[in-house]
């Protein structure tokens, strides 16, 4: 899950290298949050949270396979 995060992210952005994905594991509930350059957040999120609600989508689906709920956070 964490790669793919990270793989969606890196698509997106012009540093690929400053990606980073951290994982906080709950019992049933995963937090993903996503760090990018502060000149590529806009792309992440997109017009209007676009970008970021179909990325959260998508996590949400991979999550629902696996019986967890996944949750994206979008940090500065």
């Amino acid at each position: 899950m964490k790669s793919l995060v990270e793989q969606m992210a890196k698509a997106l952005v012009d540093s690929q290298d400053e990606v980073s994905v951290a994982v906080v594991d709950g019992e049933k509930t995963s937090v993903f949050e996503l760090r990018v350059a502060t000149n590529d957040i806009g792309k992440v999120i997109g017009k209007k949270g676009n970008t970021a609600r179909a990325m959260r989508t998508i996590l949400s689906a991979a999550g629902n396979k696996l019986g967890k709920r996944c949750v994206l956070e979008i940090l500065e």
